[in-house]
């Protein structure tokens, strides 16, 4: 049996690896395991739920206002003597978190082999974004396995050292979760939309990385304060990160403005159906740039550079930055230009064909001897 320990601490690491760990439990030959840091609580719990995923541990790490510090230390602890007793053949990580450092490390400590989701993303500025670029590229040092998620993600690979029989070219799960959404029937509308006229223009945000704190996500605000005054049929649905920082700063600017809805984080499914319905979307997260493609919807990224230049290349997304004019400037030409939003609104992914997971699978049993052929490569 090939033992598979799969750790992981935040929302967007369990959405793109349920598809995961849902295939290794029916893989013969494999005995799946599950540990969580618990990194992020609610929003954690909200996907193992949906998933059906029951963690075999919990380290339950999580703190009010936590600090990278006591993330890294806590978690580093918490896997010490856990990795001791499980023994696994293979240790599983997923993107760019602090929960994904630390599990790597700790893996390394003990001298097991570690299999990294999501290898390969860069943006070459080690505080854009941030922790995540050095997080990820550290786990890059560590891993044996490297299930890159796209063409562009096995170049930076190869650039780093990494031997080419190392790089497995699988695809991004986020698109495997996202399809497995899509097929349930049943309806997760957020009840905001009951206020919002069915001709309403719906502008959803998210936005919350440590980068823009402060001016940059007040400049993203104001510009969004100045949508709703200028185009009277625009809506924003802001889904408020809990982070007291984010909190502060957008209560402070946006609350109480006409046709600006600020919610707390939304549950998967309602993300992905809000997305649906939404006519643009600006966001910093790396996720919803992977997912809004597939939806047929224009993204803005509100960040100075994106770890995910697919979507910008393939034309369905377009980098923006958190300069308050330029936000403005961008958001108008989609709101009034049809031929510009046409452009913008193609159901073209480039990151993903819903069988990242099947690769993923396939190629730990490979690497492990359990089979022959070595799995085709993700291509689009």
């Amino acid at each position: 049996m090939i033992k598979v320990l799969t750790i992981f601490g935040t929302r967007p690491e369990a959405i793109k690896l349920a598809p995961v760990i849902k295939l290794l439990e029916k893989t013969p030959g494999v005995r799946s395991r599950v540990v969580v840091t618990g990194q992020h609580r609610h929003m954690l719990d909200q996907v193992l739920s949906l998933f059906e995923i029951k963690p075999d541990k919990d380290l339950d790490i999580m703190l009010n206002n936590q600090t990278l510090f006591e993330i890294t230390t806590r978690s580093l602890l918490g896997l010490e003597h856990l990795l001791t007793k499980e023994k696994p053949n293979l240790v599983l990580v997923q993107g760019d978190t602090t929960t994904t450092f630390v599990a790597a490390l700790a893996a390394f400590y003990h001298k097991f082999s570690i299999g990294h989701v999501e290898a390969g993303l860069r943006t070459d500025d080690k505080y854009n974004p941030f922790p995540e670029e050095i997080n990820r590229r550290l786990t890059t040092v560590l891993s044996d396995l490297h299930f890159a998620p796209t063409k562009a993600a096995r170049t930076h690979l190869l650039n780093s050292g990494v031997p080419k029989e190392r790089i497995f070219l699988t695809g991004n799960t986020v698109t495997d979760a996202l399809q497995g959404i899509l097929k349930k029937s049943k309806s997760h509308a957020h009840p905001i939309l009951k206020s919002i006229p069915s001709k309403g223009k719906i502008l959803l945000v998210e936005a919350h990385r440590r980068e823009n704190l402060g001016k940059p996500l007040e400049n993203v605000c104001f510009a969004l304060s100045r949508l709703v005054e200028d185009f009277t049929d625009v809506h924003v649905i802001f889904s408020v990160h809990k982070n007291p920082k984010v909190q502060e700063t957008v209560h402070e600017i946006l609350k109480g403005k006409e046709r600006v809805h600020l919610v707390d984080p939304m549950d998967y499914p309602t993300l992905i159906d809000l997305q649906s319905r939404s006519y643009l979307i600006l966001t910093d997260s790396g996720g919803i740039q992977e997912e809004a493609p597939s939806l047929g919807k224009p993204v803005l990224i509100l960040r100075k550079t994106t770890e995910r230049p697919e979507g910008v290349k393939a034309g369905v997304a377009k980098l923006v930055g958190t300069d308050r004019a330029a936000i403005y400037m961008e958001a108008v030409k989609l709101l009034t230009s049809k031929s510009e939003y046409k452009k913008m609104c193609r159901r073209s992914n480039p990151y993903g064909d819903g069988k990242a997971s099947e690769r993923i699978v396939e190629s730990i049993l490979y690497h492990f001897g359990k089979r022959k052929a070595r799995p085709r490569d993700f291509s689009r």
